[in-house]
């Protein structure tokens, strides 16, 4: 396995549709929870958080044993009780799946797929499953899912006006730290050990679909 492979899968070019979604961030703007950058760097650190306890576990059991994706699979969709989460976790994971199983045909890949499409296909489990067919490492893997969540929402707030270019840059760049020690803390976790870490956030995430106007699909 390639670090280019890392670089290519963590490259926004990477069509898998991350980026029609804001985590959140949209609702939590428009209800004025975040209207400006000291709060949008918290709202990170949240969804950093509960990516490290909602996603992570499910990740991380997939990738040690992708024959228990289907259990997995629906162990996600009984945690995702936010309906707007929920759908864009179902997205996601499909979306990653579909992406990877066309860039990368063998074997191992499109039996994860088949999988992922019979299934929900949450994020959490479909990616678990895939970067272990495609031989990326645990840690590598984690590093992998919580980058993209930062980068998607700092560039869902460059779009909403919360923040400019070099501004979400600068926030990626502080929120290394952050990334590394969630990952840490992540990596012995597995389904028994999910949990709600920023019950506003998805609170507010769950209003999304009764705003007036909406740039995301979440």
């Amino acid at each position: 396995m390639s670090n280019l492979l890392i670089w290519q899968l963590a490259d926004s070019a990477f069509p898998t549709g991350a980026f029609a979604h804001s985590w959140g961030l949209e609702a939590a703007w428009q209800s004025g929870e975040v209207p400006d950058l000291r709060a949008l760097r918290q709202f990170v650190l949240d969804a950093l958080e509960q990516g490290g306890r909602s996603v992570l576990p499910l990740l991380n059991a997939a990738h040690r044993d992708r024959a228990r994706f289907r259990e997995l699979d629906e162990i996600a969709d009984l945690f995702l009780t936010n309906p707007v989460a929920n759908r864009a976790s179902r997205a996601q994971g499909r979306a990653f799946s579909t992406t990877c199983s066309r860039v990368w045909p063998s074997p191992a890949v499109s039996a994860v797929d088949a999988l992922v499409r019979q299934g929900a296909g949450h994020a959490g489990p479909a990616m678990g499953a895939m970067l272990a067919a495609l031989e990326v490492p645990a840690e590598s893997a984690r590093l992998l899912c919580l980058y993209g969540a930062v980068r998607g929402v700092l560039a869902a707030a460059v779009r909403l006006g919360i923040a400019g270019s070099y501004d979400a840059q600068r926030l990626q760049h502080d929120m290394t730290a952050a990334m590394l020690a969630v990952a840490d803390r992540s990596r012995a976790l597995d389904e028994r050990d999910l949990a709600q870490t920023a019950p506003l956030v998805d609170l507010l995430q769950a209003t999304h679909d009764r705003l007036y106007s909406r740039l995301f699909q979440s």
